[in-house]
């Protein structure tokens, strides 16, 4: 199959019909074999009927059903999981992503020989209130991923088959699919200028006023993973040691000042003293971290385990 289409869906029945007829249209103007994959994240309209209708007229159309609301992130998973085609491409399902980039973003990844394109909506139809923290936090990403991208939170990606089924997506880390498929290994990372359209239907469904906060907190923390996510003890150790040691040679050299010069002074009285023991035991518990760490890194279960009530076109789980 040359392209797998995923479509996180939350409560987008008005787009549906018309993004998938669009498509349709832009796939067989190409001769691309095609599957598109709606990811419905626990919608409460008519989003899930309006897919099995879809499913109906058009067999290309597959389905999956949370059972309630995971989050983008966990329908990208899912989709990413269950599809097919030698090129994934990601879009939104508020027709805000135009169809018509799907054969570029193709033959970037299948010509150009990219890893991931990412979508670059250098024109954008928001708010200030949604622009402004956005350049700001795709310059923060940026400059901590040394990623040379404009717009990290895009849509509209196009991924090799190879990278959907190597990386991990949970929590609210769809922003930095780049910087985790970065950190997995896959460097040839581009980026495409592409239109975007005002909203057609309704709302903005994902995202939230704490996104600005949890997009740092996810960075940090996907910063972490990539460098030390299979050794943990290579960033605890060393913080644990140096403390240990610092601590020590000071309490040494209390303990000496004390019984060469200062004997007639009670050692419990200096502050510095008690500085030099707490200094001690953090570094002991910073390098008993690194252990436990190690331990839980190397017997952790998969993070990503989803209800899901129904599928489409797919096994049934």
């Amino acid at each position: 199959m040359d392209v797998s289409i995923v479509i996180p869906v939350y409560n987008e029945d008005e787009s549906l019909p018309e993004l998938c007829s669009w498509i349709d249209r832009v796939v067989k103007a190409h001769d691309l074999s095609c599957e598109i994959i709606l990811v419905d994240d626990g919608s409460t309209d008519n989003s899930w009927e309006v897919i099995n209708e879809l499913r109906h007229k058009n067999p290309m159309i597959k389905g999956i059903r949370f059972q309630r609301n995971y989050g983008k992130s966990a329908a990208l998973n899912e989709g990413f999981k269950a599809s097919m085609g030698d090129v994934v491409i990601t879009m939104d399902a508020d027709m805000q992503d135009s169809p018509d980039e799907i054969p570029e973003l193709r033959r970037m990844i299948v010509e150009d020989k990219y890893d991931l394109v990412s979508g670059w909506k250098k024109v954008r139809h928001d708010p200030v209130s949604k622009t402004l923290p956005s350049k700001f936090f795709n310059w923060t990403t940026a400059r901590v991923s040394r990623i040379p991208l404009h717009d990290f939170n895009c849509g509209l990606k196009a991924y090799r088959r190879k990278v959907v089924k190597s990386i991990e997506v949970y929590g609210e880390m769809h922003r930095y699919i780049p910087v985790i498929a970065k950190w997995s290994g896959f460097r040839r990372i581009g980026e495409k200028v592409v239109q975007h359209r005002a909203r057609k239907y309704g709302f903005t469904k994902f995202g939230g006023l704490g996104r600005g906060l949890k997009g740092l907190l996810d960075l940090a923390s996907i910063t972490f993973v990539g460098k030390y996510g299979k050794r943990p003890m290579h960033f605890f150790g060393p913080l644990g040691v140096v403390c240990f040691l610092i601590g020590f040679v000071a309490s040494v050299y209390l303990v000496t000042a004390k019984l060469t010069h200062y004997a007639s002074f009670g050692l419990t009285t200096k502050p510095a003293f008690y500085i030099a023991l707490i200094t001690m035991v953090i570094g002991s518990q910073l390098f008993l971290t690194g252990f436990v760490a190690e331990l839980i890194s190397r017997n952790s279960p998969g993070r990503n385990s989803y209800l899901i009530e129904e599928k489409l076109g797919l096994d049934q789980p």
